[in-house]
């Protein structure tokens, strides 16, 4: 959520920035300097009738111990009138601080200024390439038939028990699942992030802090009767780790990794482009967040892209990263770079990882916070990444290493799997 005070001191630049997600913002930022003068209005009067009230009360006693209680009752009841014009006041500034924040909870956040203006994820820039697209072997096949031919996934079971969109991993498929996540974890934690174990589901004030909710799209499975949702990624629940603390500055950096299901509606998704793994209401992702002090948050993006780097290339994975447009920015964040791997079999490039600083946006909602070396509290700066998002990385894996023989597991992959090929 954005501050307040920035939006007053930067209402041009706000305006300006957020052009670059296609939005006319000139009228939600102009309402909410009007709620915010009109709040601060009605705090000054409530705070002047308070001060009234606290003046005559100590007024009306000292009246009383005098003698005088005729003068002392009349002023009992301006008492009487200040503290029912306080009570109204009371319920004015409630209602118009619910509807300014109601107002700020509908604006994204301000993307950087690196962030490249444009309609949809065409416009993103592309900033990174490496690795060698493999030329494969006549008849190679997409990793959905793959998984069908060598009976490591079953989609049509995964359809039986639940659903579309949730498949179900066997043998050797499962066992390369648990070696990605086990491989994933090891990168991250020898790189300094700590391993947390994760609730798979969060209650609303989670939602709110790190801006999944309101659910604007209507992507969250919500438990209904106890009010509970499942998460869409372990960013909600990691980060809510630090919901309502103040850190002291020498706690930051702060990084932490952990492995959960993921769990999407995926509302709105048909078509040849979600076949197999391609999209998902279920998945798995080992993910890294960040609590950085605001003078660093770029430095600490710049690493965490550099970090997802270096798994790609033992992975030995064709792939380029994109610097989102504003457009196809998330809604909370202020720059994102996506990670894609090129699926040789079905000739197209598949995300497989986000990386984004937030800068102080999900901090304000869960009002974190650190003490700098002034002795005041300061809003820190939240970033997360997918390191790395399970299923487009396996499709990656099964279509590029296909060969006649079989499927040749990647050498990084090998200690963890106990086999070198499925075949």
């Amino acid at each position: 959520m954005l501050q307040v005070p920035f939006i007053r001191e930067n209402k041009e630049l706000v305006i300006e920035r957020l052009a670059k997600r296609n939005i006319d913002a000139t009228q939600m930022i102009n309402d909410v300097i009007a709620f915010d003068e009109d709040r601060r209005r009605i705090q000054t009067e409530l705070d002047n009738t308070l001060a009234e009230s606290n003046t005559l009360s100590k007024e009306i006693g000292n009246l009383f111990k005098s003698g005088e209680a005729q003068k002392a009752n009349l002023l009992k009841e301006k008492t009487g009138q200040l503290k029912e014009a306080s009570k109204e006041l009371t319920e004015a500034l409630n209602n118009k601080s619910n509807a300014l924040n109601e107002l700020l909870y509908k604006i994204p956040n301000v993307p950087n200024e690196l962030v490249p203006a444009g309609n949809s994820d065409s416009d993103n820039e592309e900033v990174f390439k490496e690795g060698d697209i493999p030329v494969l072997h006549e008849g190679a096949l997409p990793h959905w038939e793959l998984a069908k031919k060598y009976d490591i996934i079953d989609f049509e079971l995964g359809n039986k028990i639940t659903g579309a969109g949730f498949p179900v991993y066997k043998g050797k498929g499962a066992r390369l699942q648990r070696a990605l996540i086990a491989y994933f974890l090891d990168k991250n934690t020898a790189a300094g992030y700590t391993e947390y174990q994760l609730p798979h589901l969060v209650n609303e004030a989670s939602g709110f802090g790190t801006g999944q909710l309101p659910d604007k799209e209507g992507q969250m499975y919500h438990v209904t009767e106890d009010n509970l949702y499942l998460i869409p990624t372990a960013e909600v629940p990691g980060t809510n780790i630090f919901r309502d603390v103040v850190l002291n500055e020498n706690d930051l950096p702060i990084g932490i990794t952990g492995y959960t299901p993921c769990f999407r509606r995926e509302a709105g998704s048909y078509g040849a482009h979600v076949r197999g793994l391609n999209r998902l209401h279920q998945f798995d992702k080992v993910e890294i967040l960040r609590v950085e002090h605001p003078s660093k948050s770029y430095e600490a993006l710049d690493g965490m892209v550099n970090h997802v780097k270096t798994i790609l290339k033992e992975l030995e994975l064709p792939y380029r990263i994109l610097r989102l447009c504003g457009g196809d920015l998330g809604f909370t964040s202020a720059l994102t770079y996506d990670f894609e791997l090129f699926s040789t079999a079905q000739d197209k490039w598949l995300e497989i990882s986000s990386v984004s600083n937030f800068e102080t946006f999900q901090a304000n909602r869960l009002k974190l916070r650190f003490k700098n070396s002034n002795g005041k509290n300061e809003l820190a700066h939240t970033l997360n990444g997918s390191s790395l998002a399970l299923p487009r990385v396996l499709a990656g894996i099964l279509e590029n290493y296909q060969t006649k023989d079989g499927i040749v597991i990647p050498k990084v992959l090998q200690a963890y799997t106990g086999f070198s090929i499925i075949d």
